[in-house]
């Protein structure tokens, strides 16, 4: 039978999708376009009341439009477990066993009864997932799940459940299968990444790093997403004495103002952000830093959101990554005084977005004229197209693709590619 898989959300669920993909092909399913499937898997997300819709609407159009075994998997369904009766689909299963789908498959296939199949996830072992080929570049590894910060805007913790972890030796066990393979960048994903450890005795995320930057064959390794609380003493020096962590760190600031901080339930203020990105400057001093905000917070005036921009700009973000508040039934924040009107929102994105392109373009004109390293990903009407360790967007004349290191010079800004030229 054929199958087809949508990957909604972050970089978590398109991890999993990926082992559910790689699973399906090792118990003889085949993939195939959406079209031409027999099977279609949904992997829903529900951060945002957008990402709810999307998946909702995803959902009903596949049960309207495909004659197939509809599959729904996630946060969605998660968030839904009460209710699952509002969930078109023929199998539903929330965040726990998206590894073993095709036993659920097998199963319908039997008899063709709906399955439901939920858990409390705030009760559950980390589901080890293990992915034998993601692609020749960079592969992404899920090395923990859940969260505990139950920040005031977000359901996450309520669909993902409590911090855990996959053990050191899985993950060293993963990395070096992936390198031996082929790939060159290991992506280091989770829902509260930094938080690695936490459940285990004397083995944390600075001992996770420290193992992973000594494994032989690896030539990058990135941090997909990292909270400035987590960023320590001992994670620093690990990124002081070792080069194969990239010069890249996405570091989420969410507000630039110490009173929306707070009624986010944020877990710093804006000294101690400051502080900490002044350490990572003095040891990195060309790092790319890229962050996500979130605008229109309830209470969000408009001297706080200017504070924002001002704080922004001092600590000189390379990227942002900009989100309207979105209200989520069950959060603290949705129940809060002075929602701020859409319209507002909108423009405070679009304030944002605008000072995004132009901390993007500066930081890329830094490294025009200089020497830089970049791993082909893509090549795209004769020009090799791919990333440095800093994430830089490189685009190169030539079609001759591989997947090995290149040291090419910046000659021009085409925004969003750095142009090289060998």
């Amino acid at each position: 039978m054929k199958f087809y898989i949508y990957s909604l959300g972050c970089k978590v669920n398109s991890y999993e999708s990926n082992v559910m993909k790689d699973n399906l092909i090792n118990n003889g399913f085949i993939y195939s376009s959406v079209d031409d499937a027999d099977i279609i898997i949904i992997n829903s997300c529900c951060v945002t009341n957008s990402a709810d819709n999307k998946t909702l609407k995803l959902i009903r159009h596949v049960r309207n439009n495909y004659d197939v075994i509809l599959v729904v998997v996630g946060c969605f369904v998660q968030s839904h477990k009460d209710d699952l009766s509002s969930i078109p689909g023929d199998i539903l299963l929330g965040n726990k066993n998206k590894s073993i789908v095709s036993n659920y498959i097998n199963r319908f296939l039997i008899d063709r009864n709906r399955i439901e199949d939920m858990y409390d996830v705030s009760k559950v072992d980390f589901e080890t997932m293990r992915l034998n080929n993601y692609d020749h570049t960079r592969a992404f590894i899920k090395i923990q799940d859940g969260c505990n910060n139950f920040c005031s805007f977000c359901i996450i913790p309520f669909t993902r459940g409590d911090v855990r972890s996959k053990s050191r030796d899985d993950v060293l066990s993963e990395v070096k299968s992936l390198i031996s393979n082929g790939h060159k960048e290991i992506v280091l994903t989770g829902i509260h990444t930094g938080n690695y450890g936490a459940e285990f005795e004397n083995y944390d995320f600075a001992c996770l790093l420290n193992d992973l930057v000594k494994v032989e064959g690896l030539e990058r390794l990135r941090i997909s997403s990292i909270e400035i609380t987590e960023i320590n003493d001992r994670v620093i020096d690990v990124i002081r004495n070792n080069d194969i962590l990239v010069d890249h760190m996405h570091i989420p600031l969410q507000a630039g103002s110490d009173t929306i901080l707070k009624s986010m339930n944020r877990k710093y203020d804006m000294k101690y952000f400051f502080d900490k990105i002044e350490t990572l400057r003095k040891i990195r001093p060309n790092i790319s830093i890229t962050t996500d905000v979130i605008v229109g917070f309830p209470g969000e005036t408009d001297e706080l959101f200017l504070e924002t921009v001002d704080n922004i700009k001092k600590i000189g973000f390379s990227k942002l990554h900009v989100f309207p508040y979105s209200r989520r039934s069950g959060t603290v924040a949705d129940k809060m005084d002075n929602q701020i009107d859409e319209c507002v929102k909108k423009k405070r994105v679009r304030v944002l977005l605008d000072l995004s392109r132009e901390l993007e373009i500066n930081y890329m004109n830094k490294f025009v004229g200089k020497t830089v390293s970049f791993i082909p990903e893509v090549v795209k009407d004769g020009y090799l197209i791919g990333h440095t360790g800093n994430y830089l967007l490189i685009k190169v004349k030539d079609s001759n693709f591989d997947h090995n290191s290149h040291d090419v010079v910046i000659s021009d800004i085409e925004y969003p590619y750095c142009i090289g030229e060998k």
